[in-house]
């Protein structure tokens, strides 16, 4: 398992290959047995194998071909709603309608994901994060039905990988672990933990192509703009606001 998790890549092309249902339910199974919140599994996952689901889904994650290619899309999703439910059907008070309660299930649904990403890797499929899940959280409520309390957190593509890519790189672990207290960055570590990353051909490229002078402009002026940041941050605020968090 170690190995597995330190030779893992991030897949975006799939074999024509469905997966069963009895694999499916077994990894959805191990993934619900990941910790979370007081015992309360405030989480939802949804799963979409229709052509045309897919399809419905696909503009909110910017168009991504995996989308659409991949035999499986599942989105997880922070749940108060179920918890609510019963509470109210059992004579108990809830006071779940607030930032407190969203971000415990927000803690919740990716720790289900993640577990739920190492078992399926451990069993020969691969998967990709889609870190657009929350910048149209709205459209993504209205086409899988999401009632109140219910706010998509991330998705996956799942599905048999074709081909090996290459592994993305990660900064070396001492620009990451901090020992007893936090010991903030001076300008040399900047350099040092952030060098092999800018020395990589590909990255290199990315300057080129996007006409920057570094690294960091490519993520912060093409990538991930403040113009985008601030506006994905409104949608989403609102998207709380109305599934009824705030």
């Amino acid at each position: 398992m170690i190995e597995g998790l330190k030779n893992r890549r991030t897949v975006r092309k799939y074999l024509d290959k469905g997966i069963s249902d009895d694999l499916l339910n077994e990894l959805l199974e191990v993934a619900c047995r990941a910790s979370n919140t007081g015992n309360m599994q405030l989480y939802s996952i949804v799963i979409t194998r229709d052509t045309e689901q897919k399809k419905r889904l696909a503009p909110a994650h910017f168009n991504q071909s995996m989308v659409t290619t991949a035999p499986v899309v599942i989105t997880f999703c922070a749940d108060v709603n179920r918890f609510v439910r019963w509470c109210a059907q059992r004579n108990a008070e809830p006071g779940f309608d607030n930032f407190q309660t969203f971000m415990a299930a927000v803690i919740d649904s990716m720790l289900v994901a993640q577990t739920f990403c190492n078992a399926a890797e451990d069993n020969g499929l691969g998967i990709c994060y889609l870190g657009t899940t929350t910048y149209n959280a709205d459209k993504i409520i209205e086409i899988l039905n999401l009632p109140s309390l219910v706010v998509p957190i991330t998705t996956i593509t799942l599905g048999y990988p074709d081909g090996l890519p290459a592994q993305v790189e990660r900064l070396p672990l001492e620009a990451i672990v901090h020992n007893e207290k936090y010991k903030d960055y001076t300008a040399d570590d900047i350099n040092l933990y952030y060098e092999a990353k800018e020395s990589l051909a590909e990255n290199k490229k990315f300057i080129v192509e996007n006409n920057k002078e570094t690294l960091a402009q490519v993520f912060t002026d093409v990538r991930y703009t403040k113009k985008n940041n601030e506006y994905f941050s409104e949608v989403f605020l609102k998207v709380l606001k109305d599934q009824g968090f705030m």
